[in-house]
């Protein structure tokens, strides 16, 4: 747990998303998911203590952002999204990075009107790639709809044609 967990993200990814049409449907089959890319580019800023990126979802016609806060008194990071489509910041999710590399992290929010505990991890870090998937508990925490994978490919410092991501 540091102020500089989220350095490896810094630089431009080509993105695979795969997330549930209905974030709150349980159902498994491959016809419960849509698969879709995006491209995300990232920055860090107060040496380490603040991460900040914006995705771009060309398929689906939005983008968002992420600004993730490390606090030092608590040794945590604070996770905060917004979207355009609905122009405001989302509640963050909080918590920190354990010693096999895995960042989890927790919430509170409201998906549809219904009030949910959200969990993001962040896992399968490399110099070149990561994962990243988004959970919804609506019996706070005791079970988890995980709703949304993103699966990061870095772009080279000369590739910056846009492409479609893939899924790995």
């Amino acid at each position: 747990m540091t102020n500089n967990d989220f350095a490896f993200f810094t630089g431009t990814y080509d993105v695979a998303n795969r997330w549930r049409k209905d974030f709150l449907d349980p159902t498994e089959g491959d016809d419960r998911w849509e698969e879709f890319p995006g491209i995300t580019r990232a920055s860090c800023h107060f040496d380490g203590a603040a991460s900040f990126d914006e995705i771009e979802f060309p398929t689906k016609g939005f983008s968002g952002l992420t600004l993730r806060l490390f606090n030092p008194a608590t040794a945590q990071w604070s996770l905060y999204w917004a979207s355009k489509r609905t122009g405001t910041l989302f509640p963050p999710v909080t918590g920190s990075f354990g010693a096999d590399g895995t960042g989890v992290f927790h919430g509170d929010d409201e998906h549809n009107g219904r009030k949910i505990r959200a969990r993001f991890i962040w896992s399968g870090i490399t110099t070149d790639r990561a994962h990243w998937e988004q959970a919804f508990s609506l019996d706070d925490g005791q079970t988890w709809i995980t709703n949304w994978h993103m699966d990061f490919t870095r772009r080279t410092a000369t590739d910056d044609r846009p492409r479609l991501a893939t899924r790995h």
